[in-house]
């Protein structure tokens, strides 16, 4: 039995992730901690409801040597990317394997990294980012396997780096013409930090873009599809939902196609992928089929001169967005079926 701990039990992430370990046939329930190291007088960051049972779990100010008196293995940070960059250096020289659900190692350019405005840019930092492993399975499975330091994905990239990932490997896109993404995301997306665009009467019977041409997952979409910034358009909306994304992808291929090469292409690259849900059409991916699961649903319509195509993705964020990934990452690193905590 894996023993581990979670730091952000108490975010949407964290609190997703805290109910799929607790129901982990595999990981003894997780030790969970705080950021602050000191304990707070607030009894909601002292303790947390259970998300399984309605249990009131302890939740302990972090410490190195409370880890080690737990005998912990693998280090789940749902934390600001600051406090990621922070603490993975020191976990990884403490032998700790890590999954970090923030977006502080998953940047390899740093022209794309620049975004976040880290203050530690270096050769120490440097060190950490090359031993950093993209956490997407279905693309770099092999080195999750023996990775000390997982970079879990982000949730707008998962949604369209693996509906596009198939088709651009068998060259069937037409770069010239640019790829045009343009997803929407439930609110729980943005964080649970309140802020005026995520409250209630800003956001209930209301639809609005965000973060046009600035958005922060832009650089990892770009980076994993290997695309330049001229080659994609990637514009996020925010729903009036608590979760779940929707992406609906267009472009144009290089030469004209039929149903059966698009969906050839889809099925051959996801052979094996438990989590990917290929739609043929006329049927197209729906939010409600996937919410609360790790499932990311793929369809697409073809038009009817055969070169245009419409391709639409749906994940729940908080699923195979974040702590749905996160454990399917954990599976892969410990050599257990990717299914086990996550269907059934």
């Amino acid at each position: 039995m894996l023993r581990s701990a979670i730091v952000g039990s108490t975010g949407y992430a964290g609190l997703e992730l805290t109910r799929l370990l607790l129901r982990h046939p595999r990981v003894v329930p997780p030790l969970l901690l705080s950021r602050e190291s000191q304990a707070s007088e607030d009894q909601e960051r002292r303790e947390l409801f259970s998300p399984v049972d309605g249990t009131m779990i302890p939740i302990h100010p972090f410490s190195w040597d409370l880890l080690k008196k737990h005998d912990i293995e693998l280090l789940f940070l749902a934390t600001p990317h600051e406090v990621s960059r922070a603490w993975v250096p020191e976990a990884l020289e403490r032998g700790l394997r890590v999954v970090d659900l923030s977006g502080a190692w998953r940047l390899q350019n740093p022209d794309y990294r620049a975004v976040y405005k880290f203050s530690d840019e270096g050769a120490a930092a440097d060190a950490v980012l090359s031993r950093a492993v993209f956490g997407m399975p279905e693309l770099h499975r092999e080195q999750i396997r023996d990775a000390q330091l997982i970079a879990n994905p982000g949730c707008y990239p998962t949604a369209v780096i693996l509906a596009l990932m198939p088709l651009l490997r068998d060259g069937l896109i037409d770069l010239d013409h640019g790829i045009i993404s343009d997803s929407k995301s439930g609110v729980t997306g943005a964080g649970k930090k309140p802020s005026q665009g995520t409250h209630f009467a800003e956001v209930s019977e209301n639809f609005r873009a965000y973060g046009v041409f600035t958005h922060r997952h832009t650089g990892e979409i770009l980076e994993q599809l290997e695309l330049t910034p001229e080659q994609m358009t990637f514009s996020v909306h925010l729903l009036p939902i608590r979760r779940g994304i929707l992406s609906s992808i267009y472009f144009h291929l290089r030469q004209k196609a039929g149903n059966a090469e698009i969906e050839a292409s889809l099925r051959r690259f996801h052979a094996g992928n438990c989590f990917i849900r290929i739609f043929h059409p006329p049927r197209l991916p729906e939010l409600q089929h996937v919410a609360y699961t790790n499932f990311c649903d793929v369809g697409w319509t073809l038009s009817p001169e055969g070169k245009r195509v419409m391709m639409v993705c749906c994940i729940d964020n908080l699923g195979k967005g974040a702590a749905g990934q996160a454990v399917q990452n954990m599976n892969v690193m410990y050599g257990w079926d990717e299914t086990e905590g996550l269907i059934g």
